[in-house]
């Protein structure tokens, strides 16, 4: 088969088609034949170097994928040769081929077509396991959403209004923002131009944010914590921002908040197994329904992954950029 391969580390330049070794999967595994994978940050932060993938785990890039089953490994049950799924992955998502761990597999939900649906898994499990199973988020509660207009930040907007939360966001520009308010934003905050405490202050009567999630990090940790309302909940899962950073204790002790941080691509396989069945029972529903929809900026030939990697780098992007294979 052939694959996206990193021979040294580097720019966009540095993703090499080439052909590679096809994997076996093995006891409680699938092999899928890819029709199309999505970019991510951390496909960009492996290509330079910076996030090597677990051990064990496949060494090519791509977090995400769809296609169809074409071998089942020993043990595994409730799949069927043919299948169309799409996949959370360790790795090896920019390939002709992949095997997964059986229970990070979904089915491609209603409505949605097999290519597209490599939009959906890293960033509806990110969103589900973060914002709803680990920060509580509620009906009536703000979620400020960092990031608006990236692939997480698309589907936290409508994940979180379909369960009745009022959704903030921070985004570079008014086309950007205008394609929030299309999902249901509530609050637009223009990164370049506003200070996010203050705007959130100014639509929220001073309350603040209920749950924040961030990909920044280390630059945004002081403004976050005061923009929480009490008992608020920040969750941090990227670090463009930085990885180090000043936390007024006091302040989180005086609203009786929370800092926590998480990743997925590193959790051991039980724990995404977890996260993707709470994936399939409350988000696939919304997705077959229409109430919540894959956001896909453009699509790209795989061969061509330098420019996908570029079109992220650049922020030229509102929602996710997929990668087909030829096969497709």
């Amino acid at each position: 088969m052939y694959a996206i391969t990193i021979p040294e580390p580097g720019g966009p330049e540095a993703l090499v088609w080439a052909e590679v070794p096809d994997p076996v999967p093995g006891e409680g595994e699938v092999l899928v034949e890819v029709a199309a994978s999505a970019v991510n940050r951390a496909d960009l932060l492996q290509r330079q170097g910076f996030y090597d993938p677990p051990p064990g785990s496949s060494p090519y890039p791509g977090l995400e994928c769809a296609g169809r089953v074409a071998a089942l490994g020993p043990g595994v049950s409730g799949w069927a040769v043919g299948d169309e799924v799409c996949a959370l992955l360790a790795g090896g998502g920019y390939a002709e081929k992949v095997v997964v761990p059986a229970g990070q597999l979904l089915p491609v939900p209603e409505g949605v077509d097999l290519t597209t649906a490599a939009a959906l898994p890293e960033v509806a499990c990110t969103v589900w396991s973060n914002v709803f199973m680990l920060a509580h988020l509620r009906p009536g509660e703000t979620l400020l959403v960092h990031g608006g207009a990236s692939g997480i930040g698309t589907m936290a907007i409508q994940l979180a209004k379909a369960v009745g939360a009022r959704v903030a966001v921070t985004a570079g520009g008014p086309e950007k923002l205008a394609r929030c308010a299309e999902l249901g934003a509530d609050i637009l905050i223009d990164y370049r131009e506003q200070d996010f405490v203050e705007e959130l202050a100014k639509a929220t009567d001073g309350a603040g944010a209920d749950v924040i999630l961030d990909i920044v990090g280390a630059k945004y940790l002081e403004r976050n914590v005061k923009a929480l309302a009490v008992n608020g909940r920040l969750v941090v899962i990227g670090l463009q921002g930085g990885v180090k950073g000043e936390l007024n204790l006091g302040a989180l002790l005086a609203k009786r908040a929370a800092v926590l941080a998480t990743t997925l691509r590193s959790r051991p396989a039980q724990e995404k197994a977890a996260i993707v069945a709470a994936v399939r029972e409350h988000v696939w529903p919304l997705i077959g329904a229409g109430t919540v929809r894959p956001v896909v900026d453009r699509t790209l030939p795989m061969t061509e992954a330098a420019e996908g990697h570029r079109a992220l780098e650049d922020g030229r992007h509102v929602g996710k950029v997929l990668l087909l294979t030829p096969q497709a």
